[in-house]
């Protein structure tokens, strides 16, 4: 009886834990509405009919710090805001967690950031980032203006903290956004994020 109930155990032990829900590319990007920073209310629904870049974020992780402190992501917003991109910004770090950033704070670190985003929010439930799986920062996605999601996966290809790759780094945003303006189909529409882990709540 005693072998069985620790055979049971270890079985438990062993099973994979639930996966998060992922978004899959070439489906309909799934609603959410968010609070932003200063207390407005963002609903993807507003949004249909522009392209919608989602850019999962934690001031605290290296990977984010090189995209920023590169002025890498900054460049790529304000590329594409430019271009009528709506680009949303959004931390999912737990209200619990130490890494978490109170509305304010957020704000007041994309702005000496230089950050040109459409829209920043916190989603500190974690409800939106668990509806669309993601996992790292940054994470990223983009949602074509009929509502579907075209790219979900990393910014690049180099699985790295140091800004020195960026610079021959393959972008996958950049590379969606050419296709796309070409009339082409996203030729790499899911790749594997990389970055650090976002901290959901229990």
């Amino acid at each position: 009886m005693l072998r069985r109930v620790f055979l049971s155990l270890a079985l438990l032990a062993a099973a994979p834990l639930p996966a998060l829900a992922q978004a899959n590319a070439g489906q309909p990007a799934p609603a959410f509405t968010l609070t932003d920073l200063d207390g407005r209310k963002v609903a993807l629904a507003d949004l249909r009919g522009k392209f919608v870049v989602l850019e999962w974020t934690n001031p605290s992780c290296p990977f984010v710090q090189k995209h920023y402190g590169s002025g890498n992501m900054q460049s790529l917003q304000k590329r594409f805001t430019a271009e009528g991109v709506q680009w949303i910004v959004i931390n999912s770090t737990a209200a619990s967690h130490s890494e978490y950033l109170k509305p304010a704070d957020q704000k007041a670190w994309l702005q000496k950031q230089g950050a040109a985003a459409s829209v920043a929010a916190l989603d500190a439930d974690g409800s939106v980032g668990r509806t669309y799986g993601a996992k790292t920062t940054p994470h990223m996605y983009v949602i074509d203006p009929n509502g579907v999601l075209v790219y979900a996966g990393a910014i690049d290809d180099k699985r790295s903290a140091n800004p020195a790759d960026i610079k021959i780094a393959n972008n996958y945003l950049l590379q969606a956004f050419g296709e796309l303006r070409a009339g082409k189909p996203v030729s790499a529409p899911s790749t594997q994020a990389y970055g650090c882990t976002i901290k959901y709540g229990s």
